[in-house]
């Protein structure tokens, strides 16, 4: 199902790190008529509101990037939150897609659903072949969930709702409350601070042994653009690098980036999550994408965008709605 310049894109969590980065990419492409509601104007958690405003928008293509999202103490403390609004953001949003007979919907999940000791790197058909990594079990099963639905829709109405898994996301308009956040923005916020307070050490969580891989979030963005031009499978696909780096090393990346010189201390009473969760993009490359920002570029990216943003970005918050 072709997507056309003219159609009216409505864009789910517009205003957070994923949903922003979409809309830029649209924009960038010559799609001119992008639509989005932040929380206060429409909560997605609520039936009846989503239905009214299909009912009064009638969008044609609908990019699913709304979600409650958060770091391993967030996913850990907020456990039911963290199930039953993405869920409820989910079924909501993609039976009103189907209701309304959008042409095509691209629905947004994120690595975290593979098993915690999934083959290396991550093939998609890895998805449910072992249990899940505890510390965000939630918010895992939760985008399973809305996967699923959009294999389902397909299957058994023909609906043209795709799905991606984007590795590790960052880059601007990220959230940075340290309660909340991923380990990326975590680090730029507690190197920068401690850089301003003149502090002798900063204390990161664990042993810094794991490996992820990272992907600044405007390659994600045109990565999902090129799926929602070029793909209509009912597989879900992979968006990453294919590339990898421990947490230690992130850290001394960050700590050079921010230009802090004090030493790092590792919290090993602290948890580690999944040990290793390094993306197939295998797929997408055959496809015809592959990243451009590489991981030193994309830091400094977003730490440039974070000093230039420091007050608004210290009120960002876990919920991409």
């Amino acid at each position: 199902m072709d997507i056309q310049k003219s159609d009216k894109i409505y864009v789910a969590g517009h205003r957070g790190l994923v949903g922003s980065a979409i809309v830029r990419s649209l924009q960038r492409a010559g799609y001119g008529n992008v639509v989005g509601k932040s929380h206060r104007e429409l909560d997605l958690t609520q039936q009846a509101a989503v239905r009214a405003f299909f009912e009064q928008e009638r969008p044609d293509v609908v990019v699913l990037a709304a979600a409650k999202v958060g770091g391993i103490h967030a996913n850990e403390t907020f456990p039911a939150e963290f199930a039953y609004e993405n869920m409820q953001i989910q079924c909501n949003v993609i039976q009103c897609a189907h209701d309304f007979s959008v042409k095509k919907l691209l629905f947004l999940g994120s690595t975290c659903i593979y098993p915690r000791l999934a083959p290396q790197p991550i093939p998609e058909e890895a998805l449910l072949t072992g249990p899940l990594e505890p510390t965000n079990e939630a918010y895992a099963i939760a985008k399973i969930a809305g996967l699923k639905m959009c294999q389902f829709y397909k299957r058994q109405y023909g609906d043209h709702f795709i799905s991606c898994m984007p590795t590790n996301l960052y880059g601007p308009h990220d959230n940075y409350d340290l309660q909340g956040s991923h380990v990326l923005p975590a680090m730029i916020r507690r190197f920068h601070d401690a850089k301003e307070a003149g502090a002798e050490e900063v204390e990161l969580w664990g042993t810094g042994a794991p490996l992820r891989e990272f992907l600044y979030v405007d390659d994600m963005a045109d990565a999902c653009l090129f799926l929602l031009e070029h793909y209509d499978g009912e597989q879900h696909v992979n968006i990453g690098t294919g590339r990898e780096i421990t947490i230690r090393d992130l850290a001394l990346l960050v700590q050079k980036t921010v230009g802090y010189t004090g030493r790092i201390r590792w919290n090993t009473a602290m948890p580690d999550g999944t040990p290793r969760k390094l993306c197939d993009v295998s797929r997408l490359h055959a496809l015809g994408w592959h990243h451009r920002v590489e991981l030193e570029e994309g830091v400094e990216r977003a730490y440039r965008w974070y000093c230039e943003n420091v007050r608004t970005a210290r009120r960002e918050c876990g919920e991409n709605r």
